[in-house]
């Protein structure tokens, strides 16, 4: 079943190999993808399927035994579950609506030994491994579409870029990232890990106008990385970097959270309230030195970005909230209140903005020392803006409930470490700005799990939203933001 055109043909010399081909495979696999490996009997099909299996599940150890005779065995997998289908025994291609193969790819993904007996039943956008004996190893030849040609080529790059760093060999295991398109995986040689960033270059956008407002590549990341550094703070090292095609290897900075269970632990809150009063007390440039002899020139955080923001609160939750899209008076009278907050906002200090500083995007270093202690992560939308920005992000942490007098110690926390480096540090046009800019963030994120909820069917963002508005009941009572209270109950019903 072998298709003409092999788009990739690999000498294998042992196993080792083999497996490392399977991981190229499964970190790009996706679900609805079947993976049909042909070859006569002997030649490493269910060796390359449990080593696949085996990446998926990140267990080197699983057993993986030949379905040979159940014909279909499905694994749970960490990233998505993955059917492993023998179809040797297979006396009619009818058979695997018996077995339930099609309700598999809905879920997951499929990988198929001996695929010529399905008789023509499997998707035509397959990834076609053929393998055979070659002298003492094995010669695998990969065939498919245009897309498995491109992730296919992506999965290979990188496999370069780990061995020319000094890496050859290591496992490839998916790691959780965010909404974007960017993909990081945990590369582990013997005692050693490393955190490999893959990020294709920016395609359509989709109408999404704060686009114009977020990094664009890997170049941003790199730049901001390493400005990070050199302000003495726990960025991860850059190991190696493919920059043409958005590859980057990095630094692991583990995964000790700053929050568990129970909520913020104070401590770490602490020290990262300490970073940011530092960040803040120095002049920091806008324009940093990027790779390649380039500048990356941060976007300013005001009006325009922040409307962007707001407009997902406007378009997505009030809908949710109450059943009805915002009316067009709604709108304007919404949209009438935050234009002197803005006007506000643009008098008060300004600094490096790293836009999302919040639990999931802070890790504990408890072996280092200082404010060296808090690694950071997903930096590369890092803007020029308010200060108060990340403060409130921290704050009231979108993810994580901080309690109010914890919210409070850490403001105080804040403001001490700042009267500290400069006397005339300005209270109450922080305050101000931290209450507008909290509350900005709480509707912004409002918007961004109605639509996570509503659009996309993730349930789970739900159960944020009472977090959030909790967050805003404290931010209403600033003075300042009275009219918008009103607004707010008067639209919504409730705060």
């Amino acid at each position: 079943m072998a298709m003409a055109d092999p788009f990739l043909m690999l000498d294998l010399p042992d196993e080792s190999a083999t497996a490392a081909l399977a991981e190229d495979v499964a970190v790009c696999l996706a679900q609805g993808d079947v993976v049909a490996l042909c070859g006569g009997l002997g030649v490493g099909k269910t060796t390359f399927a449990r080593a696949l299996i085996r990446a998926l599940a990140d267990d080197p150890v699983l057993e993986v035994p030949s379905p040979t005779f159940t014909l279909m065995q499905v694994y749970p997998g960490s990233r998505l579950p993955v059917a492993h289908v023998d179809l040797y025994r297979l006396s009619d291609p009818s058979e695997l609506d018996e077995i339930g193969f099609t309700e598999a790819l809905v879920e997951g993904a499929a990988l198929v030994e001996w695929p010529e007996r399905a008789d023509g039943r499997l998707p035509g956008n397959r990834l076609v491994v053929t393998l055979e004996i070659a002298g003492g190893g094995r010669r695998a030849s990969l065939s498919g579409d245009r897309g498995w040609r491109r992730r296919m080529g992506r999965s290979r790059a990188a496999r370069n870029l780990i061995s020319r760093a000094g890496w050859s060999g290591a496992s490839r295991r998916h790691l959780q990232g965010d909404a974007s398109t960017r993909r990081f995986e945990r590369i582990r040689a013997d005692d050693r890990s490393a955190v490999l960033l893959d990020w294709p270059k920016a395609g359509a956008t989709n109408g999404d106008p704060r686009a114009q407002y977020r990094a664009r590549d890997v170049r941003a990341f790199v730049a901001v990385d390493e400005a990070l550094r050199r302000a003495g703070l726990s960025a991860p090292e850059i190991y190696a970097s493919d920059l043409s095609t958005g590859l980057v290897l990095m630094e692991d900075l583990g995964s000790e959270p700053v929050a568990n269970a129970a909520g913020p632990i104070a401590e770490r809150y602490e020290v990262a309230v300490d970073v940011l009063a530092a960040i803040h007390a120095a002049p920091r440039p806008a324009a940093l030195p990027g790779p390649d002899d380039t500048v990356h020139r941060l976007p300013t955080l005001a009006a325009e970005a922040l409307n962007t923001e707001l407009d997902l609160f406007a378009d997505w939750y009030v809908a949710h909230a109450t059943g009805e899209p915002l009316s067009a008076d709604g709108r304007l009278s919404f949209a009438a209140l935050w234009a002197p907050l803005f006007d506000r906002l643009a008098q008060v200090e300004r600094s490096w903005v790293l836009f999302d500083v919040q639990s999931p995007n802070l890790v504990w270093l408890g072996d280092r020392q200082g404010l060296k202690r808090l690694g950071l992560l997903d930096f590369q939308d890092m803007f020029v803006g308010p200060a108060a920005y990340d403060v409130a992000s921290l704050c009231q942490d979108a993810r994580v409930t901080v309690p109010l007098h914890l919210e409070a110690e850490l403001r105080e926390r804040y403001v001490a470490r700042r009267l500290a480096a400069d006397p005339r540090f300005d209270i109450d046009a922080f305050g101000a700005a931290y209450a507008v800019l909290g509350s900005a963030r709480a509707l912004k994120n409002l918007g961004v799990f109605a639509r996570q909820a509503d659009h996309l069917n993730q349930k789970r963002y739900l159960q944020h939203i009472p977090r959030l508005g909790e967050y805003l009941v404290r931010n209403f009572a600033h003075p300042v933001l009275s009219g918008l209270a009103v607004w707010y109950e008067r639209h919504l019903d409730r705060v």
